[in-house]
């Protein structure tokens, strides 16, 4: 009878995984988890709930399990201290995938690096850098730091100083700026970009020019209106100050 209730236990309780596994999946499926963490996961679960079917079937028979079972746990300790630090990378990615706060295709800035999020694996988020370097940060310290997201909400403010002479005129050298960025097609319309008085420095009236972009549009604005706003401001005769050196000769 014992053995007959050990096949018993293996037959339904391997079927039951089964059918775990299998709601496990299709719940990340319609959730959008990521697909290689579905696999993953679908493979931990199964494996887990098959040792302990096989466990609790060898006991029926009469087998003691005490030390197996107590193998088992030295040998997942074991191997989790190793591994700690790619166990903390794999939490790091479930937790980037299932919560999503980056994706493929986002500009972001983490862990002291800028860059394009190229990949987002189990244990480590590939990036590539403006200057097209791959740079490859583990899941663990990603997820557990600060996170940047340029790209989330669609918009970014570009931030530009021009300075101008004392002697000229604000409202003049507000409108001529403003008219730069009218002019930008790379330039949003909404919200609408200002040009307002952000300093009175030593030698100039600072304007701060607040255009604003998309992200990918974001280093076309901010080159564009400081060459055109340089080029705007010469021709309505408005000084932009610069230190001058003059020669005395004995």
């Amino acid at each position: 009878m014992n053995t007959i209730g050990a096949i018993l236990i293996l037959i339904i309780g391997l079927w039951i995984v089964k059918k775990i596994v299998k709601l496990t999946r299709k719940v990340m499926a319609k959730r959008g988890v990521d697909i290689t963490l579905q696999k993953f996961s679908g493979d931990l679960i199964n494996w887990t709930l098959k040792i302990l079917v096989f466990i609790t079937a060898i006991s029926q028979v009469g087998i003691e399990t005490t030390s197996f079972i107590a193998i088992l746990g030295a040998a997942g300790l074991a191997i989790g201290l190793a591994l700690q630090g790619a166990l903390a990378n794999f939490a790091g990615g479930a937790l980037i995938m299932i919560f999503k706060p980056i994706k493929v295709g986002d500009l972001i800035e983490a862990q002291g690096e800028l860059g394009v999020v190229k990949e987002i694996q189990i244990f480590v988020t590939k990036l590539t850098s403006p200057e097209n370097k791959l740079v490859i940060i583990p899941n663990g310290i990603l997820s557990n730091g600060n996170i940047i997201n340029y790209t989330e909400e669609g918009k970014l403010r570009v931030d530009l100083t021009f300075g101008v002479g004392y002697d000229e005129d604000i409202k003049k050298t507000k409108e001529v700026l403003m008219q730069v960025m009218l002019n930008d097609e790379n330039v949003l319309k909404d919200p609408i970009p200002t040009v307002n008085v952000s300093e009175l420095a030593d030698s100039s009236v600072n304007f701060a020019v607040r255009p604003w972009a998309t992200p990918e549009n974001y280093w076309d604005v901010y080159f564009g209106i400081l060459e055109e706003g340089k080029k705007a401001l010469d021709k309505a005769g408005i000084e932009i100050p610069y230190p001058h050196r003059v020669e005395i000769r004995k």
